[in-house]
């Protein structure tokens, strides 16, 4: 199965040119803009005045997006840090049409909302391995047919609430037995191994393990490692920044360093669970000080998105990816005004 190979490169020169545990004195974060990114001036200037960018960066496959966004925050690192642990502010953020925390430990009643669309429901009437709208591992297909009364007129009720069920259980096990708990989705011809697909973006990476090692050892050895300088909490979320409202189940992990110098926070959003498109996926955003300015309050926040898709290659495919990957980098464009709004008026 072809990987994240684009983030697995530029993750690392991510890292390793803003600063963490570097000696180079060259104005950053505008170096690695400009070299790994391929910003000109005119981008450059506009991000220092606030202006969110984002952009689509190359990918070696048609079946992976890679998104870079970046815009100047007149505020302090801590409080994107205290935005991205607020659920209830990130409901509010452009792209999300629900979202909610589980608890600890995770309940059924978390789940309330957690709803599949029509559509997706008629289609799980008739899913099979190899064949199914859903992203969803064989046994799951299973379960809806034995389970679900699909001639009774609350069928679409009985579905969501084995979905419901199935989310739960998929959770537990992955707070127990971490990445091999992620199991493999067989809708398609060629089943995806969540775990492998993981486990190969973090080996491939060089940087990560070398300057945010704790964040490296805990995405791959989670729930087996433990670090005091590391937060995590689980969600599902509701969103609408493909061609249909998606179900995502995620765990998001927030990142304190040990000095002030470089990128002092950084968050990853990690997909456990994807009802359409995105076989895997992981995000990563920094929050950047000036070193032209390191007195100043302001930072820049630095996002790079990436995932693996399904349903890209081909020329139905080349015709889908063009309107994903435009709505994602218009997404995440429109998240970082957000963002940016909400921090600059202390309304997060």
């Amino acid at each position: 199965m072809r990987r994240l190979t684009q983030l697995t490169i530029t993750l690392p020169l991510l890292l390793s040119s803003l600063g963490f545990g570097a000696a180079d004195t060259r104005r950053e974060p505008y170096e690695f803009f400009r070299q790994y990114i391929g910003l000109n001036d005119e981008q450059l200037e506009a991000i220092h005045r606030g202006q969110a960018l984002a952009k689509v960066l190359p990918s070696r496959t048609a079946d992976e997006v890679f998104v870079f966004g970046a815009v100047y925050v007149e505020a302090t690192p801590e409080s994107y840090l205290r935005l991205a642990s607020n659920v209830a502010a990130l409901r509010k953020l452009p792209s999300y049409l629900a979202i909610r925390q589980f608890s600890k430990p995770p309940q059924l009643s978390d789940l309330n909302g957690f709803t599949l669309e029509a559509d997706d429901i008629k289609q799980l009437k008739n899913c099979k391995p190899g064949k199914c709208e859903l992203q969803l591992p064989g046994e799951s297909m299973e379960e809806f047919q034995r389970s679900v009364n699909w001639s009774a007129p609350d069928a679409a009720e009985q579905a969501n609430r084995v979905a419901q069920q199935m989310a739960l259980q998929a959770l537990l096990r992955y707070t127990q037995g971490g990445n091999a708990a992620l199991g493999i989705y067989r809708d398609k011809s060629h089943p995806t191994d969540v775990a492998k697909t993981f486990e190969s973006l973090l080996s491939r990476s060089k940087a990560l393990p070398a300057y945010l090692h704790d964040l490296d050892r805990y995405l791959l050895d989670y729930p087996n490692v433990k670090a005091g300088n590391i937060e995590t909490k689980f969600y599902w979320e509701k969103v609408n920044f493909g061609l249909k409202p998606t179900l995502r189940i995620v765990q998001g992990i927030a990142y304190r360093g040990s000095s002030s110098a470089g990128a002092p926070y950084a968050v990853a959003v990690k997909q456990l669970y994807s009802s359409h498109y995105f076989q895997t996926a992981l995000d990563l955003t920094v929050c950047v000080r000036d070193t032209d300015q390191p007195k100043q309050r302001g930072f820049y926040l630095i996002t790079l998105k990436g995932s693996q898709q399904a349903g890209l290659t081909g020329l139905k495919g080349g015709i889908v990816r063009k309107v994903a990957v435009d709505k994602t980098r218009s997404s995440l464009e429109r998240a970082l005004v957000a963002i940016k709004q909400r921090l600059e008026t202390n309304t997060e």
